[in-house]
């Protein structure tokens, strides 16, 4: 089994913003995939959907920790599942160093930042796959924690839906076994 984890924040008002990404693009495959928000399952604590596509069973985690504590959700379904991080976890979260839309592909490395990550990390270590959604960075004089919290642009929201069958595809190879070498040579971006 895969445990494929969005991270985000719970509640309303944390809804469609930048740092939600990864519940964003989670619910969208789900939604695609005839689930709704009924669908989902209160566990670890998170919000939890089991998919069995083409004969491959895969969990999807959205945790409700919020976001600098997501590895207190991840660690429990890591350990109730016997999982190895390092090749059956799956995080998809925002990241700032990147212009908005383009995804990239670790195997590990440091949080760069993001406290969402650090958390992970700090809970079962550095060795998971990291699928990194651009965001860009703030313009101006917007503090970063404003901007990471703030709601996305019209815009913003296109391009998002512009790369969210790119996405759909990564997390189907995902299910279907890939790897994080092979899924790093089919979409990251040069």
């Amino acid at each position: 089994m895969k445990l494929i984890v969005g991270l985000g924040n719970p509640g309303e008002n944390y809804k469609m913003t930048r740092h939600n990404v990864g519940f964003i693009y989670v619910d969208e495959y789900l939604k695609e995939n005839g689930f709704t928000s009924r669908d989902y399952k209160k566990k670890f604590k998170g919000e939890t959907a089991e998919i069995n596509k083409l004969g491959k069973k895969a969990l999807f985690l959205k945790p409700l920790t919020f976001m600098n504590l997501s590895g207190e959700s991840i660690i429990e379904a890591v350990n109730f599942y016997k999982l190895d991080p390092a090749s059956d976890l799956f995080v998809i979260y925002d990241d700032m160093d990147l212009e908005l839309g383009r995804v990239k592909i670790r195997k590990n490395g440091r949080p760069g930042g993001h406290n969402g990550i650090k958390s992970i990390i700090n809970h079962i270590g550095p060795e998971f796959v990291r699928i990194k959604c651009g965001i860009g960075r703030p313009n101006g004089r917007i503090d970063v924690v404003n901007y990471v919290l703030g709601k996305l642009s019209d815009e913003e929201k296109e391009v998002l839906k512009e790369n969210r069958d790119r996405v759909n595809s990564l997390i189907d190879d995902i299910i279907n076994g890939k790897d994080a070498d092979q899924l790093m040579a089919a979409y990251n971006q040069k």
